[in-house]
């Protein structure tokens, strides 16, 4: 795959962001995968799908790859809290509502 500045033509651009939108849905199965675990683990010793300083603690990993990597901090930030709640929502779906849980954290 050619790096951006390498791209002579739009071609070029789409079949590298063809291939990087694949890379992402591969790993978007691959975390989903470790989520559905985590809700197998977490039914087990009776935790809730949604716990807050866990989120917190992901949110502000991936605000920090952001400046690493120099892209808005805040951008990442909602499409990462977009990824966490499609990622509890997952988990919910096998350990019910938070709300039965909540008390155990």
């Amino acid at each position: 795959m050619k790096i951006p500045q390498d791209c002579k033509d739009m071609a070029d651009i789409r079949d590298a962001i063809d291939r990087i939108d694949a890379d992402l849905v591969r790993q978007l199965a691959q975390r989903a995968a470790y989520i559905d675990r985590a809700a197998q683990i977490k039914e087990q010793i009776d935790l809730p799908a949604r716990i807050t300083p866990r989120v917190e603690q992901v949110v502000d990993n991936v605000r920090a790859h952001a400046v690493t990597h120099g892209l808005s901090p805040d951008l990442v930030e909602k499409l990462w809290r977009w990824l966490i709640e499609w990622s509890i929502a997952r988990e919910e779906t096998r350990l019910g509502p938070d709300s039965d849980r909540n008390d155990k954290i």
